[in-house]
C-alpha cells in the first residue's frame, strides 16, 4: 500500500511539474510577443518622428529594458536560471565586437538585455518583419543581406563608439561544441581596428537550439551561464585569425556542457589534445 501511494505521489508531482512547464513556455511566449509588438508599434511614429542621433539611443534602451523585464519574469517564475555578471563587466568597456558562440535563439535577447549600447547585425526578414522590424530599425540594429553595407554600417557604429554583438558561427550551433568560423568578425574588427571580446555562452537545455520546434516543451528550470574568453587585439590578416578564432572556441568549449544530440556532427580535432592557450580575461 505504501509503494502504491509513494508511486501515485511521484506520478502526480511528475504531472503537476509538467503542467507548470507547459504554463511557463506559454506565459513567456505571450510575454515576449506582448513586449516586443507593444515597443514595435511605439517605435514606428518614433522612427519618423525623432532624429536620428535620438531614436538610436533611445530604441536601443528599449530593447535593452524590454529584454530585461522579459528574462526577470522567466526568473522569477522559476523557469530559467542566469548568471549575467561576466557580461555586466563589458558595458562600460567602449567599442568592442561581442562575439558568443550561439547555442539557440535567446542568446541575442540576453546579451543585448545587459549591453544598452549595443548594435546588433540582424537576419533580413527579422528587420522587414511587420512585428519587429520597427524597432529594429530604430535602434540602428544593421540588417545582414548585402555584405559590403553590413560591414561598412558595423565598422562606422564601433567607430561612433558603440560595441557590436556578432556571432561568429553565422546562425545557431549544430556542430559540437562550435560551427565553421565566418570571417564577417574578422574583416569588422580589422577596419574598425577595435578588439574581439569573445563570450562563452553554457546552457543546460538544447531550447530553441537549431531545429528545436518553438511549441516544444523543455524540461526547467533552464540554466544560463556566460563567462568570457580571450579577448584578440584587431587581426591583421583575417583568414589566418579566422582559423585561429574557430579553433579556439572549440578548445574552450569541448567539456562544456552538451547541448547537441548524440548525433550531432563534431568539428575537426575535438578529440586531440588542445594547444595550450592564453588564460581567459
Amino acid at each position: 500500500m505504501n509503494a502504491h501511494a509513494a508511486s501515485l505521489s511521484t506520478t502526480l508531482r511528475r504531472w503537476l511539474h509538467g503542467l507548470y512547464e507547459t504554463c511557463a513556455l506559454w506565459f513567456g511566449l505571450i510575454l515576449l510577443g506582448i513586449i516586443t509588438l507593444s515597443w514595435s508599434s511605439l517605435s514606428v511614429p518614433l522612427y519618423y518622428l525623432l532624429p536620428r542621433r535620438w531614436a538610436v539611443p533611445l530604441g536601443r534602451w528599449g530593447i535593452t529594458a524590454g529584454f530585461r523585464f522579459y528574462l526577470g519574469a522567466l526568473s522569477r517564475i522559476g523557469a530559467c536560471r542566469f548568471d549575467f555578471s561576466a557580461l555586466d563587466a563589458l558595458r562600460d568597456q567602449g567599442p568592442l565586437i561581442i562575439a558568443p558562440n550561439h547555442p539557440c535563439m535567446l542568446d541575442a535577447v540576453m546579451v543585448i538585455s545587459r549591453l544598452p549600447n549595443l548594435a546588433c547585425i540582424m537576419k533580413a526578414d527579422i528587420v522587414d518583419n511587420v512585428f519587429l522590424g520597427a524597432g529594429a530599425r530604430m535602434a540602428g540594429y544593421i540588417r545582414n543581406d548585402a555584405q559590403l553595407s553590413m560591414i561598412k554600417q558595423a565598422v562606422a557604429e564601433l567607430q561612433n563608439g558603440s560595441q557590436l554583438l556578432l556571432f561568429p558561427e553565422g546562425t545557431r550551433t549544430t556542430r559540437w561544441p562550435f560551427n565553421e568560423c565566418k570571417g564577417t568578425t574578422a574583416l569588422i574588427a580589422r577596419r574598425a581596428n577595435v578588439p574581439i571580446q569573445t563570450v562563452f555562452i553554457e546552457t543546460s537545455s538544447p531550447y530553441l537550439g537549431k531545429g528545436w520546434p518553438l511549441f516544444k516543451r523543455p524540461e526547467m528550470p533552464i540554466t544560463y551561464h556566460f563567462r568570457l574568453g580571450r579577448r584578440f587585439d584587431p587581426p591583421e590578416k583575417a583568414g589566418v585569425f579566422t582559423a585561429e578564432l574557430e579553433r579556439y572556441f572549440i578548445d574552450a568549449l569541448r567539456d562544456a556542457p552538451r547541448f547537441l544530440p548524440p548525433g550531432a556532427p563534431e568539428a575537426p580535432g575535438l578529440h586531440s589534445t588542445p594547444p595550450a592557450t592564453p588564460d581567459d580575461a
